[in-house]
């Protein structure tokens, strides 16, 4: 067949346009990329810091601040191409949460995917799912939303029942701290405090399903009136999860989402080995555990100074069991050994403390103050700063806090348990005699009269004043008359008031820090060190001198917080160890009631 210069020229257009569709297509193509997948697995309740050891050996867990560290490091690896975080019975706070997906938010806008996996899904894993790109469930896993819930023990029928009597009175309209102890119910101004901050918490909870799975009001309602109890397929349908599958296929999945040529792996953090008690050489054991932990500081540093736990008088406290106590003794050392090391440049006092001791935290805010006159001390609120942990915080020059931290608190509470009906259920008859005007004050059978209760209210006034007094001082512009009186705020309501600067976790307050230090690298040293095997046996046993009956503990706790649950175990542990303190003293900067959230 003859071609006219025509037809000729129509053919090479057709094939010139051929060729250009071809390439057109080739370009909207995803290319594959190289490239591993960062994989980095939260389980439990990651701790603040580590202890010396585990006492059962396994696995270390990680803390908060080493997941978060693992998730940012991802965000500079030239050879991780995006991160699969997998939820292992994960365990997270609110707080937590926000801090861990504040560290995902840094590597998406390092344009690198993130995906969340786990076998179901609770409320607080919903929470860090919407921070990544993807929520991927196994098929037919549960999911549960429900909401925010919050239960308050009122104990004074309780101990009516049992023949006790607490003799407490506080400072502060809204503290609320007493009635636990001497109340059926909560008061008027105690549920007012309280609604504000649920209210607080929950649009903080609902703000970030909202912005991160891209719902209005409406849409989040009827998603959670369908997903309080979900499956896999009922939670995608509403829009709460992306995708289901089988476990095998999860990274095959990640790989594909993010095209990737190869499916490799590389974690992030690792667990690292602790000693096994089960079945370690005894002599090796007690060779290695006896020691106390050694620090070494090779060059510029920034101390991170825990206050966890109820704050005491005297030495901190780390039992076997899971539990531990700030002491004023233990922190003020830690405080002069930062203080006499050069090459540490600046602090942050990490919080999470409902408060306890006036004394001790008065002794903590002066040793901040102390060194504060020579290094920056900076902040950083975890899940609270409450009452005397609010006190400790208004040292600081600057506070960072997590949208649901919740700081305040400010107010006193102090008195006795009175013992006599007790007593008298179980047929024990006391004898008391005292000599001097005051002696008989802390009686243990009989309640305060008005007169005493007078003297009593007078020193938590002078107690309460000087609360004031110290968070005028550290907080400039603060109006009392809107904080103080037991007020409890969450996150950004805080800094509006003033009481907080920044919102921001810990990660945020060193990076701020070493910026403004001019510290191009550094190292974060955690104090007080961790306590050696030996200092356990103490703080648990007193002067013995094997860990005999440390099982029994063990499984005491293991069988209580199967009961409750380990954040109210830890709640109602908090609680009963600042009710405690009243044994050696009367006045108390503690946050009131347990509360436990769902």
């Amino acid at each position: 067949m003859a071609l006219t210069r025509r037809s000729v020229r129509i053919s090479l257009a057709l094939a010139l346009a051929g060729t250009f569709a071809a390439g057109a297509l080739a370009e909207n193509r995803a290319p594959e990329k190289s490239g591993r997948i960062g994989n980095l697995e939260i389980k439990g309740a990651p701790p603040a810091r580590q202890s010396a050891m585990s006492l059962f050996g396994g696995k270390r867990g990680l803390t908060l601040r080493e997941l978060v560290d693992a998730i940012d490091s991802a965000a500079t690896k030239d050879d991780v191409a995006c991160v699969l975080i997998r939820l292992k019975d994960a365990q997270l706070s609110m707080s937590q949460t926000e801090e861990i997906g504040a560290a995902i938010k840094r590597v998406r806008d390092k344009g690198k995917r993130v995906s969340v996996f786990s076998e179901s899904y609770d409320t607080t894993d919903l929470l860090l799912g919407s921070y990544a790109d993807e929520i991927i469930i196994q098929a037919a896993g549960p999911v549960s939303f429900p909401g925010l819930h919050m239960e308050e023990m009122f104990l004074a029928d309780t101990l009516g029942w049992a023949g006790l009597k607490a003799d407490l009175v506080q400072i502060g309209e809204y503290k609320g701290a007493n009635e636990q102890m001497t109340r059926a119910a909560p008061s008027k101004p105690w549920s007012e405090n309280i609604d504000q901050l649920l209210d607080s918490l929950y649009a903080n909870q609902r703000g970030a399903i909202k912005s991160g799975r891209s719902m209005d009001d409406a849409k989040l309602d009827e998603a959670m009136r369908k997903a309080w109890m979900a499956d896999s397929e009922d939670a995608i349908a509403v829009g709460l999860v992306d995708t289901q599958l089988d476990l095998p296929e999860l990274v095959k999945h990640v790989a594909a989402k993010s095209g990737l040529e190869s499916q490799k792996i590389v974690n992030l953090a690792t667990a690292r080995e602790e000693i096994d008690l089960t079945s370690a050489n005894p002599f090796t054991i007690l060779s290695t555990i006896m020691k106390p932990a050694k620090r070494e500081i090779t060059q510029d540093s920034i101390a991170i100074l825990h206050i966890d736990g109820t704050i005491v008088d005297g030495d901190s406290k780390s039992g076997f069991t899971g539990e531990s106590s700030v002491g004023s003794r233990t922190i003020r050392n830690a405080l002069e050994d930062i203080l006499d090391e050069d090459l540490v440049k600046g602090v942050i006092v990490r919080i999470d403390s409902p408060g306890g001791s006036a004394v001790a935290s008065e002794v903590i805010w002066q040793g901040l103050k102390r060194v504060a006159a020579k290094k920056p001390v900076w902040v950083s609120v975890g899940g609270m700063a409450a009452s005397g942990g609010y006190y400790i915080a208004s040292a600081g020059q600057r506070t960072y806090v997590n949208p649901s931290s919740i700081v305040g608190s400010i107010g006193v509470v102090g008195g006795k348990i009175t013992m006599g009906g007790l007593y008298d259920h179980l047929k024990v008859h006391v004898s008391s005699r005292s000599r001097g005007p005051m002696a008989g004050m802390f009686d243990s059978t009989t309640p305060w009269t008005e007169e005493q209760i007078t003297l009593v209210r007078g020193k938590m006034t002078e107690t309460f004043d000087l609360f004031k007094k110290r968070v005028a001082e550290g907080r400039r512009g603060i109006d009392l008359t809107k904080t103080a009186g037991g007020w409890l705020f969450a996150g950004q309501k805080s800094i509006d008031l003033k009481m907080a600067d920044k919102i921001g976790g810990l990660r945020d307050a060193l990076d701020d820090m070493s910026k403004q230090l001019n510290l191009e690298s550094y190292d974060a040293i955690d104090y007080p060190a961790p306590p050696s095997f030996a200092d356990m046996l103490d703080n648990a046993f007193g002067s013995v001198s094997a860990p005999a009956g440390v099982g029994a503990l063990a499984e005491i706790r293991r069988i209580s917080a199967g009961l409750i649950g380990d954040r109210a175990w830890t709640q109602m542990m908090q609680a009963l160890d600042g009710l405690l303190e009243l044994r050696r003293e009367p006045v108390l900067l503690m946050h009131p009631g347990i509360l436990i959230f769902r």
